[in-house]
């Protein structure tokens, strides 16, 4: 081979190594950035997965505490209505006993005690009592004898009370008036136990509704 034709193909053979060189660092530094590319794509979709998983545990805990406050909130509303049932039916039941004792003997001690109690509550000196048919029947001198001697011995006063000559009440439990019939005091049954309502609730609570809850 002639010393130009073998000058020629050594120059040749060395641009074709140097382009082999070339194309596989061209082909290396694209598969580093692959490589690369591949690994913060893999970053990125995991971190995207996370915060999907962060958020749909998020949700889901949001929807777990509306469904516990919802249920919560449920049985609190059936436990006040279980308990104002309760607490109504005793009431009734009571109001009902009452109404058994109206015109009974014994009943007289309870008339004594509410006149006295109407009559301090008035404040006045003189007063006129009113009842129901049954407990009027009840109501003579010596019943009012009693009542005074009740009252004086809470307030030291000497007072006068006679029995009202109106209508009878038509429920149970006494009313006084004063002497001119413009001031009076309820002590009905019905008045009374709303007067009372919160003690009676409470006594009621505590009698009845802590030990069922105690079992």
């Amino acid at each position: 081979m002639e010393p130009a034709e073998k000058g020629k193909a050594e120059l040749i053979s060395g641009i074709e190594s140097d382009a082999h060189i070339e194309e596989k660092e061209i082909i290396k530094e694209a598969e580093k950035r692959a490589a690369e590319k591949r690994k913060y794509s893999e970053k990125k979709i995991e971190a995207l997965l996370n915060d999907a998983r962060s958020e749909a545990q998020r949700q889901a805990e949001a929807v777990k505490r509306k469904m516990l406050l919802a249920v919560n909130l449920e049985l609190k509303r059936h436990s006040m209505s279980v308990r104002s049932a309760l607490i109504q039916d005793i009431m009734g039941r009571v109001e009902n006993k009452l109404a058994s004792m109206a015109g009974d003997e014994n009943y007289r001690s309870v008339l004594i005690n509410w006149i006295a109690e109407a009559f301090i509550g008035l404040g006045v000196e003189s007063a006129k009592v009113n009842a129901s048919e049954k407990e009027r029947a009840l109501i003579n001198d010596q019943l009012l004898s009693e009542v005074k001697g009740e009252i004086h011995k809470q307030t030291d006063k000497q007072v006068k009370i006679t029995l009202s000559d109106a209508e009878p009440l038509k429920s149970q439990g006494v009313v006084l008036t004063d002497a001119d019939g413009r001031t009076a005091f309820n002590n009905q049954v019905k008045t009374r136990m709303l007067r009372n309502q919160r003690e009676i609730r409470t006594l009621i609570y505590n009698a009845v509704l802590a030990d069922n809850r105690k079992e």
